[in-house]
């Protein structure tokens, strides 16, 4: 099958074997894959938790009709059409396990189910599991306008949250916030953001924060943040390292907590999409819960599609079809 791998000076498209399918695995035929921000880092060479690395097959997430399955597999069959998560996506096949598979609701496309299942695993685990998100909370997203972003805003507003402010540099960007459910939309690099944030939340702050940026912006967001609210950080674009205000995030006595599929188990992966499904199938069935999908690319456009991703100008997700 033809297949992305990770090659001297980046990802090279080679023919490589189909995947096994052990006891637990989907085998699918992909027809859609979308990109993440970690495939920048694996096309480049960097390992993400145990993937890639030399010779690895790119790709996080994809869509697809199922070809075979493990002895271990019931919930789905063969040529149903699914959507999934797990290693080896930017290829004419994948498997994953069978806690990662999800049937794709009717009516919904290839491409537009592949931008699904790692913002819905994410954001969900974030906003509900550690977040702990209740009906009548103040939301901050830092760094709203990706994918997982635009996630995030959605499960908070479709679990009851009484106000959702989001960020991004990009004024376009913040301009389309208000369809995925922000109240409010902020440019962080405004020195006044802060400010704006404790006057829609009458002084108080808000009661969770889903942070993708991080770096220097950690200290601001405490700021932001109500005395016992909750910061998840769930990325770091804008670093991996900050001065961190000791003092100030013990005075608003702030549960900081980070999360990350690198470290998780099998187990823990599926109670998560577990819970997920669980908690927010119906509104995905209904088309509640979608993610705009930025640009469609071919599979042979594939290093395109990681350059366009690359620049940080596309809003929502980018797809690959095949």
């Amino acid at each position: 099958m033809r297949a992305y791998v990770v090659g001297e000076h980046g990802p090279v498209l080679e023919e490589v074997d189909e995947p096994a399918v052990g006891p637990d695995d989907v085998l699918v035929k992909v027809h859609a894959c979308a990109l993440n921000r970690a495939d920048l880092g694996m096309a480049a060479g960097r390992l993400h938790g145990r993937a890639g690395g030399a010779g690895a097959v790119l790709g996080m997430e994809w869509a697809g009709e199922v070809v075979d399955t493990g002895r271990r597999v019931t919930a789905v069959r063969r040529g149903e059409r699914v959507m999934g998560s797990g290693a080896g996506a930017f290829a004419e096949y994948a498997t994953s396990d069978r806690g990662r598979v999800l049937p794709i609701p009717d009516g919904v496309s290839f491409e537009q189910a592949a931008t699904l299942p790692v913002a819905v695993q994410t954001m969900h685990d974030a906003v509900v599991t550690n977040g702990r998100l209740r009906r009548g909370d103040r939301v901050l997203v830092q760094g709203a306008s990706s994918g997982v972003g635009l996630m995030a805003m959605q499960i908070a507003r479709h679990k009851g949250a009484a106000l959702v402010i989001g960020t991004s540099t990009d004024p376009a960007r913040r301009a389309r916030l208000a369809e995925f459910g922000a109240d409010l939309a902020l440019d962080p690099r405004d020195d006044r953001w802060v400010e704006e944030v404790l006057g829609a939340t009458d002084g108080r702050g808000v009661d969770l924060v889903i942070d993708q940026v991080s770096g220097a912006a950690v200290t601001p967001t405490m700021r932001a943040t109500a005395i016992r609210g909750r910061i998840v950080n769930v990325g770091r674009l804008g670093g991996e390292r900050a001065e961190f205000d000791f003092d100030l995030h013990a005075l608003r006595r702030i549960t900081y907590i980070g999360v990350t599929f690198r470290t998780r188990s099998k187990a823990e992966v599926r109670r998560i999409t577990r819970r997920a499904v669980a908690d927010l199938w119906d509104a995905l069935a209904a088309g509640a819960l979608r993610l705009p999908i930025d640009r469609i690319f071919s599979f042979e456009m594939l290093p395109d599609a990681l350059a366009h991703m690359r620049a940080n100008r596309h809003f929502g997700k980018i797809v690959v079809s095949q």
